[in-house]
């Protein structure tokens, strides 16, 4: 669900959504949901519970750091063709490694279970490209009739996600 409503926060930044937009986003997001189970059972119970630790941290400050930017944009009143990309460069890595961070754990936890990776790990790859088609191009489409404000509110909601992943682990 982070995939797809980063997804839609992405399609509401960008002023037109090509097939290479939607592509790009949903084939980083489901590769990445598919290979982080398959890292968490590699690395096995034995590094769980110090990633456990920071996982949470980590996806936090790259969400942070990415509304933050979208927020900045937003407020200076860039044109469209002056801020970022969401689906190219450094910003899908640190967008898939956040909406993924999660998939790390369960990965984990299947390895503690010693249940096989393989299956789950293709289900989940698929289904979060398949969510992230969806998200991107429902935000394309409200981004269009919500113009400018889209940036600060995609920005704001990306905060917002990487706050409730922050807080829901510092609470458990």
């Amino acid at each position: 669900m982070d995939a797809f409503a980063v997804a839609i926060v992405a399609g509401l930044t960008l002023a037109t959504i090509t097939p290479r937009h939607v592509f790009r986003l949903a084939f980083h997001f489901g590769l990445f949901q598919f290979l982080m189970p398959i890292l968490g059972w590699f690395l096995g119970y034995g590094l769980n519970r110090q990633l456990a630790a920071y996982d949470h941290w980590l996806a936090f400050l790259l969400l942070a750091y990415v509304g933050g930017k979208m927020l900045w944009h937003a407020c200076r009143g860039d044109s469209p063709d002056e801020h970022f990309d969401p689906t190219r460069g450094v910003h899908l890595i640190i967008l898939s490694v956040a909406t993924s961070i999660d998939a790390l754990a369960v990965g984990f936890s299947m390895a503690l279970l010693g249940v096989s990776v393989w299956g789950p790990a293709v289900i989940i790859g698929l289904v979060a490209a398949g969510l992230t088609t969806v998200g991107i191009t429902f935000g394309s489409r409200l981004g269009n009739r919500v113009g400018r404000w889209a940036e600060a509110a995609g920005g704001t909601v990306l905060l917002l996600i990487g706050l409730r992943i922050l807080v829901s682990h510092l609470t458990a």
